[in-house]
This record gives structure tokens, sequence and C-alpha cells, in this order.
């Protein structure tokens, strides 16, 4: 039996998809200049009804870089992106690429001190961000090295009409930023690249870094995960030849964030440097994400489980023609088997002829590595890996392979593995371990089986976590937060199961003696979470506890109060029926 043979059981079951590419080993950028050469008029994105061509992207990117250049960005500067998906994001983080910056994506919504520590971790020397977040950056510009702030707005990418409305309705609430402000407005910022007149475009190789996204990983604390061109250039290409039925000029809808793998990944680079057309979606809602899906006829869309429960819901959705379908992603979170039966039904009874297809990544992997085959499910199961990546189930934290069948710890290894840790370089040997077999592989944490056909099934998280609407919650660094409160003494962090975000956030607190446990104690923690806390891991409920269960080693016994709030629901569900 040959090397590739026993590493891959699954070679026989791929149907159409090949199990080894030819990789580009060029940049982002010039992965996107090589598909607008062949589809120069075609639609790139939409954007609230606007249409940018290949074409017209390029020469925007251009005009952002030669700005950028003009900021004094060189080769391996950082430049933080906090942006919600629209043009001028998609226009900046290419623009970086193309001057051999490295883009440093962020939550938009992230609290003050986490933006803070983004950007100092980072050594971030430009920022943009929109309008509306304006107060936030400035409030802590001066604990960083940022130099330059470009402040975007919505409006300034809306064709005349729509820009009209915009003003009256959603522009209207956005506080207007001082005159005198210490920022760059995008227009002004545009008018930057007359004076860049040469020496812009800098070469970059594949291996080179091009991307920071952020992530707990196996330990919870939060650490900037390096990628490289490579690695979405590859993911780009993995995807589409996963996903033969694709055809340049397919509509993708990107709601995903842009400062998460999958979206980024996934939705925007994969289709732009495949030929693509991403619909951008700039506030995501169920309503939203149902809306564009039906007005553009979408052809691919990719979304987390809370958001393909919600859409069973929804009345807007009752008579829609999904006959346009030609792939359903589901990612982020455990996809319930139950949830399944129920969305492909959903599907076929809109006259859609696919299913939703689950798929398995870490951000230490872009995203997605793995993916349900088009032609084939196996029940509970995860998937396939992607062309040239290879996973294998080994004991925890060992390099010992386990038989098919049996439990233990998922690792990764191909095209698409991350470069590094940024500046956690002990972190990063422990993650990231070459084996005998010469192969790099990712160490995941999470738990699964993989049986002898191939198919990958996940069981659970061997770190504490929590996911709540597909993001990633570190119960150690909201407790972190929380303790630092003057009125804390102790708190434990859990998730509790909901129906629409799967998990949502409560913390337990016990306080400080002589603290009286009251609505204005409790405001007064939560006033402090929302400045450290970002909205997505926000609590949604404190409870004071006089004391906190304890295991024998003397922690807070955590499972003890996540299965109190397991009897409080069933007992409530019993209640009500």
């Amino acid at each position: 039996m040959s090397e590739v043979t026993a590493k891959t059981p699954w070679k026989d079951y791929m149907g159409d998809v090949p199990m080894h590419i030819d990789y580009f080993d060029g940049s982002m950028f010039e992965a996107l200049e090589k598909i607008a050469k062949q589809y120069p008029n075609a639609i790139a994105f939409d954007f609230m009804g606007k249409s940018t061509t290949y074409r017209q992207m390029i020469q925007k990117i251009e005009i952002c870089a030669k700005s950028l250049r003009t900021l004094g960005v060189r080769e391996g500067d950082k430049v933080t992106i906090a942006m919600p998906n629209c043009p001028q994001a998609i226009f900046f983080f290419y623009a970086t690429n193309l001057i051999g910056g490295i883009a440093n994506m962020i939550h938009p919504l992230s609290a003050e001190k986490e933006i803070e520590f983004y950007l100092n971790e980072s050594e971030s020397v430009v920022a943009i961000t929109l309008d509306q977040f304006y107060s936030k950056f400035e409030r802590i510009r001066k604990n960083t090295k940022v130099v330059n702030l470009v402040i975007a707005r919505i409006r300034d990418e809306l064709s005349a009409p729509l820009k009209a409305g915009y003003m009256l309705t959603e522009g209207r609430k956005i506080k207007k930023i001082p005159e005198d402000a210490p920022v760059i407005l995008w227009p002004d910022f545009l008018r930057l690249s007359k004076c860049c007149f040469y020496n812009y475009k800098v070469p970059r190789k594949g291996n080179d870094p091009a991307v920071i996204l952020y992530s707990g990983g196996t330990t919870g604390t939060t650490k900037g995960i390096v990628l490289t061109n490579k690695n979405f250039n590859a993911l780009g290409q993995q995807v589409i030849a996963a996903n033969q039925m694709f055809r340049p000029g397919d509509k993708m809808l990107a709601a995903m964030p842009l400062f998460h793998g999958f979206g980024l990944g996934v939705c925007v680079h994969t289709m732009l440097s495949q030929g693509g057309r991403c619909i951008l979606v700039p506030r995501f809602t169920p309503q939203s994400y149902a809306k564009q899906i039906v007005k553009y006829r979408c052809n691919f869309i990719a979304g987390v489980p809370t958001l393909y429960e919600a859409l069973l819901r929804l009345p807007s959705m009752d008579d829609a023609d999904l006959s346009c379908l030609k792939g359903v992603f589901s990612g982020g979170d455990s996809l319930s088997i139950e949830l399944k039966k129920k969305f492909d039904k959903f599907l076929y009874d809109h006259k859609a002829s696919i299913q939703v297809r689950e798929g398995y990544g870490t951000t230490e992997t872009v995203t997605a590595c793995c993916l349900t085959p088009s032609h084939m499910y196996k029940e509970g199961s995860i998937g396939l890996p992607f062309p040239d990546t290879y996973i294998k189930i080994v004991e925890p934290g060992t390099d010992k392979e386990l038989p098919y069948g049996q439990e233990g710890e998922i690792l990764l290894s191909g095209p698409t593995v991350m470069k590094e840790y940024m500046k956690h370089p002990d972190e990063t040997a422990q993650t990231l371990r070459t084996h005998e077999d010469g192969l790099t592989w990712v160490y995941t944490g999470d738990l699964g089986t993989m049986d002898e056909q191939g198919f990958v099934y996940f069981k659970g998280r061997a770190k504490r976590m929590i996911i709540s609407s597909g993001y990633n919650v570190y119960p150690a660094q909201l407790e972190n937060i929380l303790d630092a409160h003057k009125f804390v003494q102790m708190s434990c962090v859990i998730g509790v199961p909901d129906s629409y975000k799967m998990q949502k956030v409560k913390a337990f607190v016990k306080l400080v003696p002589g603290t009286p446990a009251d609505d204005t104690t409790k405001q007064a923690i939560m006033d402090h979470c929302r400045k450290h806390i970002a909205k997505y891991a926000m609590p949604y409920d404190i409870e004071f506890r006089a004391e906190m269960p304890k295991t024998l080693v003397g922690k807070v016994a955590y499972r003890i109060l996540e299965e109190e709030e397991l009897s409080k629901i069933a007992a409530q569900n019993g209640a009500n029926k």
C-alpha cells in the first residue's frame, strides 16, 4: 500500500473531486488580477443594489494601494480593518495585500479594550473603520501605534437614489464626526493616490504572511493567527474543486463577516479568485439574508446552524423559489441531525434540488478543510477532507494514530495550515507539530472519529468553549474580565442552550463581602463588561451566588452549573406542556 493510499482511505469516495491540485504561488491580489483579466466585465460584487465589475474592482484596489503607500505603509506593516461586508473593506483588504502589508481583521463591534488589544498586538500603523465606530477608536487611539485612522461611510459607496434614502433613515442615526477630528475620510483617502506615481506594487509569494485572524486556539487565550497568501488561494481552489457544479458568474451570498475565516475565505476570496459574484450583506439578520437569496437568486449560501434555524421560521420565505441553489453549506458549529432533516425538507419544499452540506475546520486552517460530498451523505458526519488535506485521529496530545471508529483528537494537515500564532512561539510549537510522515499537523483540541471510508465525525471539544450564533466565546477570557471588577470576588461563565443562538452566555458571580446583590451592582458589572466584551459574547444574565460549587482540587465546577441550568430548562419545558 502506498503512503498516500494509507493516508487517504477516502480517495475512492471523492466522486469527481480531484485528490491533488497545482496551487497558485502568487499573492491574493494577483489571484484576483488573473481572474479580472479573464472576466473584466463580469460583476465581482453587488452592494445594496450597486454592482461593481472585476475591472472596476481592480482599479479601485490600485487607487487604495497608492493611497496606503502615500500614508507610508510599507512591506510587512500591519493594517487593521474593522469593517462590515462592504466595498471599502474589499478594496482596502486587497490594497494592503498589493503593497505587501498584512491585513489585521477584527470585529467592528468589538469592545474598546478589545480593539486596543488588537491594535497593539498587531502593532498596526493604519486602521479603517466605519463612521459609527469612530468614537471607540478615538478613545483608545492614544494608547496604540496607529498613525492614520481612515473613516469610511456606507453612503460613500451607494448609488445616488439609495444614498438619499439612506441619509434620511439609517444615516441620520449616526453621530456626526467632529470637523477637526484627526481622521482621513474615505473620499480624501482616495485622493491621496494622486501623490503616488510608482513603486507601490510589492511582489509577494505564496508563503508570505498576508492576514491575521483571531481565535482562542486550544487554550482559550486570544491570539493572532498568521495566514499566508497560499493559505487563502489554496482554500479558494479547494472549495471550487469540491464543488464541481460551480461556474464563473455564480452568485454567493456573502453575509458571513470578513473578520471570520468562513466569511473572508469562502464567501469572499474563494468567489473573487475564481470568477464568482459576491452579494455583500453589511448588516446580517435572518430577514436581510432571506431577502437577498430571493432577490439575487443566489447559487451558493453559507451560514451557521442558527441562521438555518431562523430561516425555517420566517414568513417571508413561505413562497420563496430556491431552485437556483447549487450549494448550501453549514459551518461554525455542529449541525444537529434533527435540524439537517428539517432544513433539507425546507429546501425540498421550496423547489431546491440539493441538501445542506456540513463542513468542519478551524481558523488555524483559515476555515473549512472538510466537507460533506455533494453525492454522498452519512448521518452525523462532517464529511471528507478537501484535496491535499489530511485528517487523522490520535490519542489526545500524542502522535499515536487510533483505529477507525475510536474517539481521539482531530489533527489536520494541508496547504491551508497557518504560519504561526503571532508572538506566541511556544503555543505555535504546541499546536503545529511535524510527524515522522513529514507533514505538519494542527492539533485542534477537538474530538472525533473516522470510519473506514474516511468520513469524519465530530464528537465534541476537548477545550472549554461556548459557540453562540457561530462565534467562539472563551469562558476563561470573560471570567478574567469579570474578576477584574472591584465588586467581583470570583466568577464562572457557562453556555446555556438557546433555540436561536444554540448557546447563550450566562455569568455566575460571587461578590466581594459587603457588596449588595442587587440590580445596581448587577448594572455596574454589566457596564464594565460592555467596555471589555464584544456584543456577541456579552452575558445575557448575571446570577449572584453566595458560594460557587467546587471540584475536588478546588476549581469552580462549571459542569455542575451547566447541569443546574439544563435541569431548570427541562423543568420549565415540562411545565409549559
